[in-house]
């Protein structure tokens, strides 16, 4: 299920809406954001995200495991303190890149991300579908330090977790994350003649941002808004994705030959 999930180039797309998801978790963004450099750079964090996701998906055992461990040995050197408070959590709250809380939310994000553009662009799944591909994941989770009893078990409690998560206190969007999200949405590093299609895809994700983290970052939206989105994805859906051929439709990775 992951390989049919994020063999669809229009999954490959949920992955600025992972991103600030992840951001939106003020220690988690400490480890894995401002440590890292990454503030300043959101685009090769993506990068290297996707590069390690498509060597697990679609590379062989021993390049993920190799993938894996060195992004392991990464976060076993990402330790600090938060400087100043945020949301709940108060200056002085220790931080580390391998703490099972945070590489889960890290984890989720990305999860819920990919079957929210999938259920919207390409086609509905079945709960069975939705659990055997969290399935998976629990495996990607393992690749990545996290053990069995550190991720939710089923389908049905990840989406309990994510609905916990959204609701609950511990997302709290700071000025810095905001000002990532200007970096990913509003100013994107690309070519002029890039940017019309990088327009589309940031007006996805602002779109397809939980309601409560869109209002966090400060991005502007309204029903007018959501009517384009949803037309639009109805079309894709209907029309776009199952007439394409693959060399459009699948990433270089998943398609033969």
């Amino acid at each position: 299920m992951l390989r049919r999930v994020h063999r669809e180039f229009a999954v490959a797309l949920s992955g600025s809406r992972a991103l600030l998801m992840q951001a939106a978790h003020p220690v988690a963004f400490e480890g894995f954001f401002a440590h890292s450099g990454a503030l300043d750079a959101p685009y090769e964090r993506l990068s290297r995200t996707a590069a390690v996701m498509n060597t697990i998906g679609f590379g062989s055992r021993a390049d993920a495991d190799g993938a894996t461990r060195r992004v392991r040995a990464m976060h076993r050197r990402v330790r600090g303190e938060l400087k100043r408070p945020a949301g709940r959590f108060p200056a002085g709250t220790p931080y580390a890149a391998d703490d099972p809380e945070l590489l889960l939310w890290v984890l989720a994000s990305l999860v819920d991300s990919a079957l929210v553009f999938y259920d919207r662009y390409v086609a509905s799944l079945s709960e069975a579908e939705r659990d055997a591909y969290w399935q998976d994941y629990r495996i990607v989770g393992g690749l990545f330090g996290l053990k069995d009893d550190e991720m939710p078990a089923d389908i049905r409690d990840f989406d309990d977790y994510m609905r916990e998560m959204l609701s609950g206190s511990d997302l709290f969007v700071t000025s810095a994350a905001r000002e990532l999200a200007l970096q990913i949405v509003m100013r994107p590093p690309v070519a002029l003649a890039r940017r019309p299609v990088l327009e589309v895809v940031n007006f996805i994700t602002v779109g397809l941002l939980p309601a409560g983290l869109r209002r966090q970052f400060g991005l502007s939206w309204d029903p007018l808004r959501s009517l384009m989105l949803r037309g639009g994805a109805e079309y894709a859906k209907r029309v776009l994705v199952p007439l394409a051929p693959e060399r459009l439709r699948f990433v270089s990775s998943a398609r033969v030959g």
